[in-house]
């Protein structure tokens, strides 16, 4: 039963992490995580680690994504680029609190995946460092990973006012960090 799944993720894993934005927990009791991991990995889309999708990408635990979401304080009027959008998970959660989200990709097979999930998304498949500056300038940037900098063409695509969130990894250990 994924819907029970589903709100067991939500009570579970993100109001115990803290997350208690309404419009957020909306949105992950909304989007249906077991179809963007690919039909052999439906039976673990919502436990609390992260899910393989290829052999060089994996899916965020729910709780990350929720606290990297979360912590760009995100308004129906943003437009907000996903870098490492993957099968497009954590698009589909961005594209119910902005007004526009555009994702990029670098991996083909995980692109094609997300525009069939996806098909009134933006999705750019390119280079994840060089972002997607034709639809920018972006209020809020989310990198749906973990990087040791973040790449200056990324931050050249921020509003004024923008803010980015991302796993910043230091010394081996990946922080999850805000910067406006």
């Amino acid at each position: 039963d994924f819907a029970a799944a589903r709100r067991a993720m939500v009570a579970s894993q993100l109001r115990t992490s803290g997350i208690n934005t309404p419009a957020l927990l909306d949105a992950f009791g909304m989007v249906a995580r077991e179809d963007y991991v690919g039909p052999q990995r439906r039976a673990v889309a919502y436990v609390d680690r992260s899910i393989p999708l290829s052999p060089t990408r994996a899916m965020n635990p729910a709780a990350t994504t929720a606290a990297l979401i979360n912590a760009l304080a995100l308004d129906d009027g943003d437009t907000v680029l996903v870098v490492g959008a993957a099968t497009g998970y954590a698009v589909a959660i961005v594209a119910r609190l902005a007004r526009m989200v555009v994702g990029v990709e670098c991996d083909a097979a995980l692109a094609n995946a997300a525009k069939i999930a996806l098909p009134h998304a933006t999705l750019v498949v390119g280079a994840l460092e060089a972002g997607a500056a034709a639809h920018a300038p972006y209020d809020a940037i989310l990198i749906d990973g973990a990087v040791e900098t973040v790449p200056p063409a990324l931050i050249a695509q921020l509003s004024a006012k923008g803010r980015l969130a991302t796993g910043l990894v230091d010394a081996g250990v990946t922080r999850l960090a805000l910067g406006r």
